[in-house]
């Protein structure tokens, strides 16, 4: 064990020698967090476009807190549209859905997707940059500062390979329902089909899911990878890469040696998921909080003698006062129907003996009368929607087929009776494929079925009535 670790340090030392950029390596166990190598692990360097990691992940967390769903459309701006390449090559005043933009920036890196995603949610890219910032510390993030959504050279825009490691733990554990984005070697981004900046790794190396690669010339080729075998999971971090090749080659020692080192079995010690932090910006809506209670009851006026009037008779009578008679059923019917029939019976008289008697035949002097009955006025009440209302959905992933959207749907609805109870199945054909939806659901409801869901590791995400 030594003697692997010392030529193993002998080859990093010799390698990074050469590199142009300054180089830095963490390797992590993801299931524990313990860590199994370190080199420069806090000298705080450029990350380049593992920024994205961080958009994403408030991405994510907006979408999860209902601020956006994947299906609202954002309009680009002159600064998204402007941003440099890698890009997805959005025009201004383009209108196009979230969830387009999230596959751009995850597998594309594209970077004017990801300055557009930060507008969309914060209004603009310093306010997204700032909870970005405040999201990483929760996360003890602690020597990293974002100054933009997308990762080019800024001054101050600094990270390092512990803290970034630490996000894609993150990134692992918080959000496996979109986790699978980093692990798909292309995605369709609406505009055009898009490649995975890090589909070499994923194609080399056995049991690679993820997670971001980076570049700038400040910065070098970086990667933050992460492999799952036999129930092992690594996380192995890279700075300073002097080549996509070189890059690859070391992050996949770097993996293999996380591997020989990690117990095949750890208790899994999540990461602490980090507060939610609300937009606090001029350009979103205002939060208006109401006061249900008074500090005094203020007593009203007493009305002037010569202003007082006799007092309207009651809409509705007490029961205890009037008993309700069968003409006044008649009244009542004909005021809410149109063109009512009212019905004059004559009296008659029961005995006894009736019951034993063969019905008779009406009598003339039974009528009908159809009297017309004027219009009456409508008055259209808005409610406004409560959580209470069966009006929210929820999504349960994105399939191939419309069979298998089905089946999956029919597989949970028979594990979640208790939640699902009362639950609309639903399939969505979209080009890219087929929705698997529950509707007709309260937003406790469908909240609780997602953190069941989420609990199990399978994909859920609101849909807030439209």
């Amino acid at each position: 064990m030594y003697l692997i670790s010392a030529v193993f340090s002998v080859v990093v030392g010799s390698w990074s020698a050469v590199n142009s950029a300054p180089y830095a390596a963490v390797v992590m166990d993801a299931r524990t967090g313990k860590i199994y190598h370190s080199r420069n692990a806090d000298t705080r360097l450029h990350p380049a476009s593992l920024t994205k990691m961080m958009t994403l992940y408030v991405a994510f967390q907006a979408i999860e807190q209902n601020e956006i769903s994947l299906d609202s459309y954002v309009t680009v701006s002159r600064n998204a549209s402007s941003e440099p390449p890698s890009k997805l090559w959005l025009k201004r005043g383009q209108k196009i859905q979230l969830r387009y933009l999230i596959r751009a920036a995850s597998v594309k890196s594209a970077n004017d997707a990801a300055t557009a995603i930060g507008e969309a949610i914060s209004g603009s890219e310093a306010a997204f940059a700032k909870r970005m910032t405040q999201t990483a510390r929760a996360m003890g993030m602690n020597r990293t500062t974002f100054k933009n959504a997308h990762g080019l050279t800024r001054s101050g825009h600094l990270s390092t390979a512990r803290d970034m490691t630490l996000l894609g733990r993150h990134m692992i554990y918080d959000y496996p329902q979109y986790y699978n984005l980093f692990s798909r070697r292309s995605a369709n981004a609406k505009i055009r089909q898009v490649n995975n900046t890090n589909r070499k790794f994923l194609a080399a190396y056995k049991g690679a899911d993820g997670i971001k690669t980076g570049y700038t010339r400040a910065a070098g080729f970086n990667l933050v990878a992460s492999a799952e075998r036999g129930g092992e999971r690594i996380i192995a971090t890279m700075f300073g890469g002097s080549s996509t090749a070189a890059r690859n080659n070391r992050v996949a020692k770097l993996l293999d040696m996380g591997f020989k080192r990690a117990p095949s079995t750890a208790k899994l010690q999540r990461p602490s998921l980090p507060p939610y932090n609300e937009n606090q910006n001029e350009h979103k809506g205002k939060t208006v909080h109401l006061m249900t209670a008074v500090k005094r009851s203020l007593r009203p006026k007493v009305r002037p003698f010569a202003l007082q009037t006799t007092l309207p008779e009651p809409l509705i009578a007490s029961t205890l006062e009037k008993q309700v008679q069968p003409e006044d059923i008649l009244i009542a019917l004909q005021a809410a129907t149109s063109n009512a029939v009212t019905v004059q019976l004559t009296e008659t008289t029961y005995t006894s003996g009736m019951a034993a008697v063969s019905p008779r035949a009406r009598p003339h002097r039974m009528s009908f009368v159809a009297e017309p009955v004027k219009e009456q006025q409508t008055e259209t009440v808005a409610r406004r929607l409560i959580s209470g209302s069966r009006t929210w959905a929820i999504n349960v992933g994105e399939f191939d087929s419309r069979l298998q959207a089905e089946r999956v749907l029919l597989r949970m609805a028979l594990a979640e009776m208790s939640t699902l109870d009362g639950a609309n199945r639903t399939v969505k054909t979209r080009s890219t494929g087929y929705d698997a939806l529950f509707t007709g659901l309260t937003r406790d409801s469908a909240d609780l079925v997602c953190r069941r869901l989420h609990a199990q590791q399978l994909s859920c995400y609101l849909i807030a009535p439209s």
